[in-house]
């Protein structure tokens, strides 16, 4: 004969369901095969006390469990009261929650996968992989460039190190395999999945692995040409300005951009000091022409 559900808890019988929940927890992280290998009493006892929080959840079995209409196992009394389906038998609803009830409750028990016993079969239930967890990441254009390590803090007050890859681009998902929400029924845990967010950049631009740099150049620099050093996060490039270099000319840095790709460099002459009195007398002096000329093309 079963034993008293409300004995088997320690809970009394105006318990409320919350009451009966916690001794519930209490008794299965104690007394779960998995935590007690090997241990056929242990076993027993948890499948007693899994069958005795089964009932007392149902509000509907508990009842007639007080009422005295079924007993501890959820039988009817009256072996003539006319086809109840009982807690054992096929015919009763699953108790409240179902598995999934039961799934979610082994699965929160201190982040342990229980491995979700299911008391209306008296075995195990078929395994579920448990659900994917997203972050948000936020970062500039020259950390996604350089790749490296971010820490995500977790609801559970968890760490994660996920590994940012050089060149990462806006909108990509990196996964974290298994560290997602625990499984029901010794399903494998779910993914931690990161969307990464870049943020966009003054000069550089992202053209597939080519990188595309507006770089302000001198005046000077643009008539004279020479040697100029463009900083890059792995350390400066250089490139050879050819003499007389006008604005949104495009020069290219093969396998200086992401991956392999190259860096596209189109220039734009920025006067440094437009109050240079030097410089204000220098184009005075020039010899004159008609500037129009430049802008003819324009239509």
């Amino acid at each position: 004969m079963a034993k008293d559900p409300y004995k088997l808890l320690g809970v009394s019988r105006k318990a409320t369901d919350a009451e009966i929940r916690k001794a519930y927890r209490s008794l299965a992280k104690k007394l779960h095969p998995d935590v007690n290998p090997g241990d056929e009493k242990a076993a027993e006892r948890f499948k007693e006390v899994t069958a005795a929080y089964s009932l007392l959840t149902d509000k509907d079995l508990r009842a007639r469990y007080d009422s005295g209409q079924v007993d501890a196992s959820g039988q009817q009394q009256n072996p003539f009261g006319g086809g109840f389906g009982g807690y054992r038998g096929g015919g009763h609803r699953r108790a409240a929650g179902g598995q999934d009830d039961m799934a979610d409750l082994f699965s929160s028990l201190f982040g342990m996968n229980m491995g979700g016993m299911n008391p209306n079969r008296g075995g195990y239930g078929r395994p579920k992989k448990g659900g994917d967890i997203r972050y948000k990441i936020k970062m500039s254009f020259m950390d996604a460039l350089k790749g490296g390590t971010r820490k995500i803090r977790t609801a559970e007050g968890k760490t994660l190190n996920v590994t940012i890859p050089k060149g990462v681009d806006d909108g990509t998902t990196l996964r974290l395999k298994g560290k997602g929400h625990p499984g029901a029924y010794g399903g494998a845990s779910g993914d931690a999945k990161i969307d990464v967010s870049v943020e966009k950049h003054k000069y550089f631009q992202r053209d597939g692995r080519n990188l595309r740099l507006t770089l302000p150049i001198s005046l000077r620099e643009a008539i004279l040409g020479g040697k100029i050093k463009i900083p890059m996060p792995e350390g400066p490039v250089q490139l050879n300005l050819p003499e007389g270099t006008n604005s949104g000319k495009t020069l290219r840095l093969k396998g200086k951009g992401i991956g392999g790709g190259d860096l596209l460099i189109t220039t734009n002459i920025v006067v440094k000091d437009i109050k240079n009195k030097d410089l204000k007398k220098w184009a005075e002096e020039l010899p004159t022409s008609d500037d129009s000329e430049i802008r003819n093309k324009i239509v």
